[in-house]
């Protein structure tokens, strides 16, 4: 049976997009391998020590955790300081990023050791994707409005950073965490992932329904499009210090690990 060129271009067209679908819905449907590490990364407006309750329980599960301690310089060094925690581990290892370290999942999840990737409240761009651009699609959230800049050099006012980053937070813990803070270097926003691990390993997505530094409609749309297995928790950005059960459970969950 001869085509013609509209019906050609619609077979095509629906070739590709099953294609598609059937590329994105593989890594996130599929069980994943049983892992006993998992190296964690932290994002903008934090350092390593964000992960402590976390790992506490991770810990006592009898997983081996380790934190990356982001440079927050620009997105290649900050892959890099992943990438060299991955290298260090021994098997199957599940990758987790919080807020702005999705970035670096998305591309340093494709080392090898990567198993599984586990996005909380996090950027989950796809390869070559302008993050900023699709940020800007959604309401912009109160967050942005309280970022201050030394020079090259962004972090957060403590207004901002006690009611927007850490509103679920008692605040003397809160206060804590803004001491530690480490300001980020403009160049970080920079920077555009290359490839996107999440289009092939399974994938997990803990969405912050209270989130006021990234759009929670956003984050919901970035863990569908990834086909991610997602919880969702009414939380403010840092669920991973308000709500850390829940995301330690998500973590062994995508360790293949009994919850």
């Amino acid at each position: 049976m001869m085509m013609n060129r509209r019906t050609f271009s619609t077979t095509v067209l629906a070739g590709a997009a099953a294609s598609l679908i059937s590329t994105r819905g593989m890594a996130a449907n599929s069980a994943p391998p049983k892992a006993r590490n998992v190296v964690l990364v932290h994002g903008l407006f934090a350092d390593g020590s964000c992960w402590s309750e976390v790992i506490a329980r991770l810990q006592a599960a009898g997983l081996n955790a380790t934190a990356v301690q982001n440079p927050l310089t620009t997105l290649p060094e900050a892959v890099e300081s992943a990438q060299r925690v991955l290298a260090r581990q021994d098997g199957p290892t599940v990758l987790v990023g919080h807020s702005f370290s999705g970035m670096i999942v998305t591309e340093a999840g494709m080392h090898p050791n990567v198993s599984a990737l586990v996005y909380v409240a996090a950027r989950a761009p796809d390869a070559g994707e302008d993050y900023t651009a699709l940020a800007k699609t959604y309401p912009t959230p109160p967050a942005s409005a309280g970022i201050v800049f030394d020079g090259d050099e962004g972090r957060l006012t403590e207004a901002a950073f006690l009611h927007d980053f850490a509103g679920d937070l008692p605040e003397a813990k809160a206060k804590v965490l803004y001491a530690v803070q480490d300001p980020f270097h403009k160049a970080l926003l920079a920077g555009k992932t290359t490839q996107a691990a999440w289009r092939s390993k399974p994938s997990f997505y803990a969405v912050s329904t209270e989130d006021r530094t990234i759009n929670p409609d956003l984050e919901r749309f970035m863990a569908k499009r990834m086909d991610a297995k997602t919880i969702e928790l009414k939380s403010s950005h840092l669920s991973l210090i308000s709500h850390p059960d829940e995301i330690a459970r998500l973590i062994l969950e995508a360790a293949g690990q009994p919850t």
